[in-house]
């Protein structure tokens, strides 16, 4: 293990670097937290695939392909689904907000007054998808050097904490290209054509295992109904997805560089579950299906292949969870904590103090999200949880904002509260894992919307005037804003 060893030690060493280079180029606000709204669209593109694709859909993917066969890439195809539909329908009049957050979005459409309650419910979501992101570390240090759960969420956390708070958006969007490159390279060109192998070839595959493993809808409609409702539906609204639309330097970038992202996602849901297909005639009988992965990488690959494989598989977890990180953080500061001490912070470009305040703040909630993943236990419930509150808080409230003009403040309020609170309930009485909650949730979230809305006050005509000149993007533009990122 010699040799995969010195390829990971490389790796995290060049993350740190990296790390280090964006402290030096993060000197503003926007620079901390977009990355100065200046990326081109092939960096665009492999940054924004780099953070949907985190553990869940290289491992947990995996997993679903031993446990359901070629229906198992339905979770990672709807996160793919999301992106195209955020891409080609949203990503553009996002972009041309030049907002941080989705909190300020919805300011920005209902005159102010939806900050920080919104606020709260954001970032319930993205701390919980931090957690469970680091919390991942433990299943892939296990397999590298041996190590305790503790041990190996305190390293793979501190290394992702460090290099976020040095240099912010920065730091992130220079390791996730890097993480773009290990995970394409580690995962489609070597992992999967290896395992299909050595697995004997699809005809192989075909006479070893039920015809079901090879029926695209066998994993079960209810289940796809399920996945297109939090993921597909999650990638739309969520803060971390956002912030990289936000790093976006045009339109055509955000819709054309998601488009290519969201492509390569439905790819890679097809590559991770034929994977899990291949390790199951390999392995029919693993004790659990989420070691498929781990157990195909660490028997079947060679010397330096399978370090350069666990290396992807740390790049899509540490990709998911500096995002989510980073997101949270901004949240935290920006809509949560400014708020409450009656600080509005202001669009620039030389605020230093501002980047010192966002660093302190990804070094808090980093530190949070690393005591939160050793002391928590079931990942899928409290990622399942993010989600539910997310889609049954939120969903109505931003889409309506942006798509319908009625829409009012009392409206998004009483969405975000009743749907959030219906969720909350719901999971109570249903469980954390069931279905119902999110279904029941979001529909009492819109049929408050569309009900309170029309029986209160319309938006002030000078906020939606407002709201249609940032859409056009007309007087948004960053001061001293440095020429853009091309590549």
């Amino acid at each position: 293990m010699a040799v995969d060893y010195a390829v990971i030690v490389v790796y995290l060493a060049g993350m740190l670097a990296m790390g280090w280079w964006g402290m030096r180029r993060a000197r503003s606000k926007s620079e901390f937290l977009v990355a100065g709204r200046r990326l081109g669209p092939w960096m665009y593109s492999g940054t924004m695939a780099a953070i949907v694709l985190g553990g869940a859909s290289t491992i947990g993917g995996v997993g679903l392909g031993y446990q359901y066969g070629l229906s198992g890439a339905w979770m990672v195809f709807t996160i793919g689904l999301g992106l195209l539909a955020l891409s080609v329908f949203f990503s553009a009049r996002i972009a041309r907000l030049k907002v941080y957050t989705v909190s300020e979005m919805l300011d920005l459409r209902y005159g102010g007054r939806a900050g920080v309650i919104s606020g709260v419910v954001m970032w319930a979501y993205t701390l919980m998808l931090a957690v469970t992101s680091t919390i991942a570390y433990a299943t892939i240090f296990d397999v590298l050097f041996d190590v305790n759960r503790t041990v190996a969420i305190i390293l793979g956390g501190a290394i992702v904490v460090a290099y976020s708070t040095l240099g912010g958006m920065w730091s992130i969007t220079i390791t996730d290209m890097v993480q773009f490159v290990v995970k394409t390279i580690g995962v489609l060109l070597l992992l999967l054509p290896i395992a299909v192998v050595k697995a004997g070839g699809f005809s192989e595959m075909k006479a070893k295992l039920p015809t079901e493993y090879f029926d695209p809808l066998g994993i079960g409609g209810e289940t796809i109904f399920t996945y297109v409702l939090i993921y597909t539906f999650g990638m739309l609204i969520g803060q971390d997805i956002w912030q990289r639309v936000f790093t976006a330097r045009s339109d055509s970038t955000a819709r054309w560089g998601g488009t290519v992202a969201g492509t390569y996602c439905l790819v890679y849901a097809l590559a991770g579950a034929v994977i899990g297909t291949a390790a199951k005639v390999m392995y029919p009988k693993l004790p659990s299906a989420d070691a498929a992965f781990a157990t195909i990488v660490k028997d079947e690959l060679p010397v330096g292949v399978r370090g350069l494989v666990l290396a992807a598989a740390l790049a899509a977890v540490m990709s998911t969870s500096s995002g989510a990180l980073i997101a949270c953080a901004t949240v935290a500061n920006n809509d949560i904590w400014s708020r409450l001490r009656g600080v509005v912070a202001k669009e620039g470009g030389g605020e230093r103090d501002e980047v010192k305040g966002n660093r302190a703040f990804i070094l808090i909630m980093g530190v949070a999200v690393i005591v939160i993943a050793i002391a928590l236990n079931n990942v899928v419930e409290a990622l399942t949880v993010a989600y539910n509150l997310l889609v049954g808080g939120l969903l109505v409230p931003i889409l309506g904002g942006l798509l319908w003009r009625r829409g009012t403040a009392a409206g998004a309020l009483a969405a975000v509260a009743v749907g959030g609170a219906s969720v909350i309930g719901l999971m109570a009485g249903y469980g954390i894992l069931a279905n119902e909650p999110v279904y029941y949730g979001l529909l009492a979230s819109l049929a408050v919307y569309v009900v309170v809305s029309p029986a209160t006050k319309p938006t002030d005509p000078a906020v939606l005037t407002a709201w249609r000149e940032r859409l056009a993007g007309r007087g948004t533009e960053d001061p001293a804003t440095p020429d853009p990122v091309t590549v």
